[in-house]
Formats: structure tokens, sequence, C-alpha cells
């Protein structure tokens, strides 16, 4: 949007605000200012002169040579322009002016007649294309002044970047009303709350397509002489980039600039039936011809402007060369409509066409604003143009509708701004903007909003209007109340990235396989329909044979895994998942979750890197123990045979895995759940899954884990006295455990005892059926002085008789 600093003066006062000073409170207004303009500045150095002399050029019949007065001086000029003649004052550029398009003036002789000077037309001033003879300034004009001072040429523009919701700053009239919010100056407006009441007898309106135009307004006006605007008109539309036209098409752009309402003159003898009827087209009615000459296709749902035969205009965009006002239109009928805003801008989109109206029109014009604007322009052509308005004209209004009004609180606007504003002072805030105000109590407003702000839809909207009419600026910076605190974490899930962590340091790697997985898997893996994990989540489109049911083990993805990192010849394996599994909990209820912590090893136990003496070292059941004992003490919980700790189990007949190798296969229990398992695969199992390789397997339920009552930690200084071993090697029945004389030792109340390890396990000739020897070795040390052998075999003794004393066993000598 573009006016002029003078144009705008017309409607509003803006007091000592410098051009700058008001493009800055434009801005903050929230209209953002994208240029401030000084307007032809290139023709400062033109003067005013009169024409005092005329006289026929001696060697040429179209040339005429002027004695022209500037001021004290009078000058002769050669002058080939048929209007000029004695007493007309023009426009001069003396030698040394340069006009538009670098062109300097010099002096020089003209068939042998000296001249000194140009008198200028209007297009070479660039106001204009006219060049059919010079430009006439005003009669009475002083000569001697500055060109553009003298006819008030000098002037500043300033171009506003409008969002699509500010429909109503589409004119300059609009730009008014929120500088005299800022200044506090009243707004004035030329005509203002008229109204039509009378039916017209000499033209008709009918509008068949309602939802396409809320309201449609005419008025006639006869006898009007179609010439060209005076100055001031002219001086308006080319500030802002407009080519003037003619005073009646001129008034109409005007019009359109100054109330934001778009407005179109039609040629009144050129509509047939002298009626306008507003509807889409017919079915044969393809095409249109628009004042740009060009042949337009037309759409079913374009809303179009009729006679009673024909098409005259495509609404809201541009009016028909069939209808245009021209040099010989006497009679005008002005058009003054809203039409709906979606239905032009399909429209424009669709001609590839983008005109000041539709500009408007797409936005939404105001339909209370329509009979003002024509109103307006209807005067102006009776003043410009020398028309009578036959009558009131017609208004038609299908789309009428109350005012919105909004309960505004003034204590939550306060809250929102940040503010301490009075209800008296936000209702004088408001209605400076033309929102008219009630109270309904000591904190409610009741803001009607006028007709002109479609952006206005609830109470939000009123507060951001306070905002910007108090200053964005004035609004006081505070700082949030924020407290030193954090939302509390999820533990489990803590647990889970830490753990993760931990085991890659051990060499693992963490597989993430789908949740989805094929059901023939499960029967791969032996598991009988009894089992809990053959029931399964079925998807109801999945994406194919193989991802069609939910996992209820991680298995079958980390053999998958397996499989597919030995065909790529990566045969060193260790990998690890912590995933989900699922299992059905009635027909349309969310199936039961549970985490599971599942890991798998195969091949070479010291990677495939490893030196040519490791080269055959493979991963046994040992090696899947010490990850799951390496997992639970990292976890901060303690491996032991004791009924309330966590401990190692070796199943009961029948209730191994089915896919478990017999005698490799290990619980992990507490006194009350089974925590998970560890085992070492079948052969044949793995052979449905082609491996060919030894696989070791354990799968805990993290869950269940991470809701066990974990130890604390405490600190213990280094040790500062040597330690002493002593091995220990005791045949003990079959049934004894291996775990359960470790823990013995570790939970005796020797004090000199630091640490405990299994070292050897052997059956043979030497040791009797149904026994086996255990070897442990035991590090004695002292947190008070040096160990002396004394010391250690009185420790040693009393552990071995305690050994053979509870579990039956002997000491073993070779």
């Amino acid at each position: 949007m573009k006016f002029t600093l003078s144009w705008l003066k017309n409607y509003v006062e803006t007091g000592n605000l410098t051009p700058d000073e008001l493009a800055e409170h434009l801005t903050m207004l929230g209209l953002e200012v994208d240029s401030v303009t000084h307007l032809y500045e290139e023709l400062a150095d033109l003067q005013t002169g009169l024409v005092v002399s005329t006289e026929k050029h001696p060697n040429a019949d179209k040339l005429t040579v002027c004695q022209v007065q500037i001021g004290a001086e009078t000058h002769q000029i050669v002058c080939g322009a048929p209007n000029v003649r004695e007493g007309l004052a023009v426009v001069v550029a003396l030698p040394g002016t340069i006009l538009p398009g670098n062109f300097k003036i010099s002096k020089s002789k003209i068939r042998g007649v000296g001249s000194g000077g140009m008198i200028c037309s209007e297009r070479e001033l660039g106001l204009s294309t006219a060049h059919d003879g010079i430009m006439e300034l005003p009669e009475g004009t002083e000569h001697g002044q500055a060109f553009t001072e003298a006819v008030k040429l000098a002037d500043i523009c300033i171009e506003v970047d409008l969002t699509p919701n500010r429909p109503d700053c589409t004119s300059v009239i609009g730009i008014g009303r929120e500088v005299a919010a800022v200044t506090g100056s009243a707004l004035k407006i030329p005509v203002t709350n008229q109204e039509i009441s009378s039916v017209s007898d000499k033209f008709d309106v009918q509008i068949d397509s309602p939802e396409l135009c809320l309201r449609y307004a005419g008025k006639l006006i006869k006898g009007v002489t179609i010439a060209p605007s005076p100055w001031w008109l002219r001086k308006c539309l080319l500030s802002v980039g407009l080519r003037p036209i003619n005073n009646v098409v001129d008034i109409t752009n005007f019009v359109m600039l100054e109330y934001g309402q778009p407005l179109h003159a039609f040629d009144f003898d050129n509509l047939a039936g002298g009626k306008i009827v507003v509807r889409t087209p017919s079915e044969e009615e393809k095409t249109f011809t628009t004042l740009d000459e060009a042949e337009r296709k037309l759409d079913s749902d374009m809303l179009m402007i009729c006679d009673a035969e024909k098409p005259v205009a495509v609404a809201g965009v541009m009016g028909g060369l069939n209808s245009e006002v021209s040099d010989k239109s006497t009679n005008i009928l002005l058009e003054s409509a809203c039409f709906n805003a979606v239905s032009v801008r399909k429209t424009a989109r669709s001609l590839n066409i983008s005109t000041d109206a539709s500009y408007r029109f797409e936005r939404g014009v105001d339909p209370e604003g329509t009979i003002n604007a024509l109103n307006r322009a209807a005067r102006l052509i009776c003043e410009l143009g020398g028309g009578e308005i036959v009558d009131e004209g017609i208004d038609r209004y299908p789309g009428k509708k109350e005012l919105l009004v909004l309960p505004l609180s003034v204590t939550r606007t306060n809250t929102l701004l940040g503010l301490d504003l009075s209800i008296d002072k936000t209702c004088r805030m408001l209605e400076s903007i033309e929102l008219a105000c009630t109270k309904k109590d000591e904190d409610i407003l009741l803001v009607t909003v006028p007709s002109f702000r479609v952006d206005l839809e609830r109470e939000a909207d009123l507060v951001e209007e306070i905002a910007r009419l108090y200053g964005y600026n004035n609004i006081p910076v505070t700082l949030p109340a924020v407290t030193l605190s954090y939302p509390d974490q999820d533990q489990a899930r803590v647990k889970r990235l830490e753990i993760a962590r931990k085991l890659t340091t051990i060499g693992y790697s963490e597989a993430i396989n789908y949740s989805f997985t094929a059901a023939k898997h499960i029967d791969s893996l032996g598991i009988t329909a009894e089992d809990e994990r053959h029931c399964f989540v079925k998807l109801l489109n999945p994406l194919s044979e193989d991802q069609a049911v939910m996992r209820t083990t991680l298995l079958p993805g980390l053999l998958e895994n397996v499989k597919r990192n030995i065909n790529f010849q990566k045969p060193a394996i260790r990998l690890f998942e912590l995933g989900k599994v699922f299992f059905p909990n009635g027909d349309n209820v969310q199936p039961v979750e549970s985490t599971r912590l599942a890991g798998i090893l195969s091949g070479n136990r010291y990677g495939e890197s490893s030196p040519l003496y490791f080269k055959h070292k493979s991963v046994d059941i040992f090696d899947a123990k010490g990850t799951v004992e390496f997992i639970f003490r990292e976890m901060g919980m303690a491996l032991s045979t004791e009924a309330d700790d966590i401990y190692f189990q070796v199943p009961d007949s029948g209730n191994e895995e089915p896919y478990a190798e017999p005698g490799y296969s290990l619980e992990i229990r507490t006194s009350d759940i089974k925590l998970g398992f560890l085992i070492k695969m079948k052969n044949d199992v793995l052979r449905s899954f082609s491996i060919k390789n030894e696989v070791y397997f354990f799968d805990l339920d993290f869950d269940a884990i991470c809701n066990l009552q974990t130890e604390t930690k405490q600190f213990s200084s280094l040790p500062v006295y040597p330690s002493v071993k002593r091995d220990i090697a005791l045949v003990v029945p079959d049934s004894v455990s291996a775990g359960q004389l470790l823990d013995e030792v570790r939970t005796s109340r020797d004090k000199l005892i630091e640490y405990a390890e299994i070292f050897d396990i052997f059956k043979g000739d030497k040791i009797p059926d149904g026994c086996k020897s255990v070897a442990l070795t035991i590090t004695y040390r002292s947190q008070s002085k040096t160990l002396t052998e004394k010391n250690v075999e009185k420790s040693h003794a009393k552990i071995v008789h305690m050994l053979t004393n509870k579990f039956g066993g002997s000491f073993r000598h070779a």
C-alpha cells in the first residue's frame, strides 16, 4: 500500500512527527513500512515560466519562438508544441538542467534561431505518457519559482507492506485511522454513514448468486463529459504509481485508494436492458474479453457482472471491453460492491490477473463502506465531469450480518501484557481505532467489532490491539519466575541407557530389530502351543508374512542377526538387545508390553582380530554367565545362593527352555520370581535358522530387575598392606553346587577374607563316583597390619573345616 504524506494529511493531523518517526510508529503498530521516498527530486531544478509573447519561426512552419519570463529574466526558447500561446504558465528547463532519462539541456540554435532552454511536456518530465503538447500549469501560477513547489509535487511517498489480515489498511483513510490513534487527533472522512433508501426506475440490479455477492450498489450519472483529470487528481495517482486515464476512471481509482473500496464505471448506454445481473456464467458463455483486450476462458464458478444479455465484467477483478468508459460516454453507471473474498481469489488466479481491485477484494472489503465510497465517487464525477445524479440509486444487501460483540477482561489483559491499565483507559484506546465499547461491569468491556476489522474474532485479538496501541516498546520487560527444578527422570529409561553403555564397553554391540516377526519362528524354536509365547498379537494389515505378528521373545531377531553376520564372514558375534515384547490382553485392548534384555554370543571369544594363539578360543556358557553377572554387578545387585538374594539355579527337569541344549541351562532367580535364563542353543534349532556355529543366549526380565532393591554404594580406601592367597581343593557330592561353596566362604565372618573365586571343577579317575573336585582361591588381607603365616593358616584352617563339615566334603591332596 502506497500513499503520500500530503494525501494522508487530508484526513488526519500528523503533528510534529517527521516522516521517519511516522514510519516507525506505523511499523510498531504492525504495519511494516518498506520505504520512505522523497518524490520527484530529479525535477528540483525545473522552474515555472510565463509565455509573454510568441511569434512564428522564420524558417519552420511548426516551430514557435517564445519569450518566456522566469522571475526577473526573459529567455528565448524555440518550442514545437501546438498548444503554446501567450499568457500560458509553463514548466521550463534552463541550460544545465538534467531531465529524467539523463537528458541534459544546453543552449542551441534551432533552424538558425537561438534557444536557451526547453518548455517541457508531461512525458519529458516523467509524469505521464502524454506528448501531444507542453504541460499547462494552472492559470495564475507565479513564474520564477521551483516547479515542484509551485504545483506541490514535492512530497514523500510511504510504502507499507500489509499482512493479509489487515484489509482495512489498504486505504489512505485506513492508514489515517491508525495514525489518529497515535497522535490523538480526529479522523476526517469526506463521506460517512451514507445510505440508499430508494429504488431506481432507471435501472435494476439482480443478484442471482448471493453467496458470492454480499452487497451490490449502483448509481446512474447522466450528462458526464469525459476529459483529462485536474492536476491535483492526477498528482495523487502519479505519486503512488498509477497512470491517469480520464476523469471518471481516475476518480474510481482515487476513491479506491482513499476508502479501500474498489469501484467500476460502466458506459450505461452499452448495458442491454438497463439492468445489472450478478451471476455465474451460463454454459454458452465460455470466454470473455477484458479491458486489456485479452480473451479469457471462463469457469462455471466464476462470478460475473452481466447486463440483461451478456457478461460485462469479471466480478472483483476486471471490467469488460464491451462496457468500458470511452471519450464518447455520457451516461455512467457507477458500481460499488462487496464480493466473496475466496471467489475473487480463485478467479484472479485462474485467469492469471492481478489488479488493485482484486488485491483488496481477495483480502475482504468492508460491506458497510460500499455506499460511502459510491457517494464520494458520484459527487466527484458530478464536480469534475459535469454530470448529474439521476436518483439515489439501488442497494442490494443479501449478506447483511450483525456486528460481532466480544467480551474483554481488563484483568486478564493486564495479566497477559504485564500492565496496569484501568478499564477507562482500555476503553479509550479501543475507541481510538473506532471499536465501540460498553462497560458490562468493572472488569468486562463489551467491544463491538466494526465491519472493516475482519481480523478481530476473539478476546485474544483485542488483547493484541491493546498491546499495539500501548506500544510494544512501552511494555515492561520482566523475566518469568523459573524454579531450579527439573522433571523427574524415568529411572527405568536411565537404567536402560546406562546398561547399554556398559555392555558396549565389554565388546557387545547393540541390535535394534523390528517388533514384528513371523509366527513360524516360534515353531522353529520348539515352543509349544501351551506356552504364552505362542500367543501372538496379530497385525491387521502386515507389510509381509515375515512381519505378521508382534514378537513375544527377542531371540528370533537376534538369531537372524547372527545368520546375517556369519553370511558376511563376521562370525565373532556379541550382540544384545533391549526391547519390548508383546502379549495379547483381550479383544480391542492394548497388548501387555514388557521390556527384555537379551544377549547372544558366538564365535571367537577374543574377536576376529585376536592373535593366532587365541584363534580357536570360542565362547562358552561361562562367557554368557559372566555377562549376566556383569549386568547385575553394574546395576548394584549381588549374586549368591542366599534365599533373599539373586542366584543361579539349574532348572528342574522338564523346565528347561525347549531350544536349550540339555545340561547347558541356568535360571536366574530370586526367592519369589524368575528373572531370566542363560542357555546354549540346540544345534537342530540353529540349523532351522541356517546357523552352523555354536550360539549361547541369555534373556532377562528387565522390568523385574529394575524393580529390585539395589545395594548402596560405599567407599573404602585403597589397601595399604599386602594380600596373601591360599587355594582349597575339596571333593564334594555332585548335589553340592560350586556356587554354594563360594557363597559360604564369602558370607563367613572371618575379617581377613577379602575375595574368593572358583578356578577349577574336576571329575576324573581319582575322584569317587557321584563326587566332584571344586578348587577355590581365597585372598586374605588385614586392614591394620601385615599378615603373618600364622594368621593366614589359622583363618584358612577354619574355612576348610567349615566347608568339609557343612557339605560333607573331604580335603583333596592330589
